[in-house]
């Protein structure tokens, strides 16, 4: 009876909350236990009251990047973190500054924004930090106002990633292909390389022609494997795996629990994937978009 493909190098989750009040360290053991090697840290802002000074950023990201330590530490997992103001979060603020405040509101929101990518951006430069995100653009329907407010933060956000020459993780909507054509043309008014523009919570869907040069970080749950399978040969620069693992006790496995990247690596192998994709995946573009992973 012939062996079952099996994965032997590294596996890297690249979009992973974690949280001192939900499962944390034993969350960051289970991915390590089911074959992980490393994460990709992002940091989860209080969606209830999330940080209106730029020392609030700074305080909140710091706990982020401790945690990423203590992961090093106790579970000896290799974490990359990656911190930046949530959409969701922000389009609340706008909504909520804006209804109390006007344009007054507004320029507060805004304020607050570039605070929060200020804050962020002292701690890549520090090295603590590997790239800004999640950024972007709110998901759901809002008014014409947020939605305007947020794609100008989103570009000037490109620009300064462009300046800085790091990468961005971003948290858009749906799953069309507009939605790749739209962040391609911001990203060339702002000189970023579309590489460098990193889709969070993307379709499986990484042909060429649907990801634009963007990259596809693939939440990769039920049935995402099949059509990955179908589209990989058109893949351009790669992709990355993710969970999107939330860390939330009332919600036990949202989005995808911490051992799915592992699990799915090795069926990617079974169903016939090359293991130059899955190098490139868990090792190569990583260190391309992020640098080298920590222990």
């Amino acid at each position: 009876m012939q062996e079952k493909a099996k994965w032997t190098g590294p596996i890297l989750d690249n979009h992973f909350h974690l949280n001192r009040n939900g499962r944390f360290l034993e969350a960051a053991r289970d991915f390590k236990h089911a074959g992980g090697t490393d994460l990709v840290l992002v940091h989860c802002p209080d969606f209830s009251a999330p940080p209106t000074t730029k020392k609030g950023h700074t305080e909140t990201y710091a706990d982020t990047v401790k945690m990423a330590e203590e992961v090093r530490k106790e579970i000896g997992l290799g974490v990359r973190v990656v911190l930046g103001p949530h959409p969701a979060a922000f389009a609340h603020q706008f909504s909520a500054w804006i209804e109390e405040s006007g344009e007054q509101g507004a320029e507060r929101a805004m304020e607050n924004y570039r605070n929060s990518i200020d804050a962020a951006l002292a701690f890549v430069h520090e090295g603590k930090a590997h790239a800004i995100g999640e950024v972007g653009r709110p998901h759901w329907e809002v008014e014409q106002r947020i939605w305007d407010l947020s794609n100008t933060l989103l570009l000037e956000t490109m620009h300064l990633a462009h300046q800085e020459g790091i990468a961005l993780q971003l948290h858009v909507e749906g799953e069309l292909e507009s939605t790749y054509n739209d962040m391609v043309s911001m990203a060339k008014k702002a000189g970023l390389e579309e590489k460098k523009l990193i889709r969070h919570y993307a379709p499986p869907n990484v042909a060429q022609k649907m990801t634009r040069g963007i990259t596809p970080s693939v939440l990769i749950g039920k049935g995402a494997i099949e059509e990955l399978m179908s589209t990989v040969e058109s893949c351009s620069n790669g992709f990355l795996l993710e969970t999107d693992y939330m860390d939330d006790l009332r919600r036990p496995g949202a989005v995808l629990g911490p051992k799915t990247v592992p699990k799915r690596t090795h069926q990617l192998l079974e169903a016939g994937l090359d293991e130059d994709f899955l190098w490139k995946a868990h090792q190569e573009l990583a260190e391309d978009l992020y640098g080298p992973s920590i222990y």
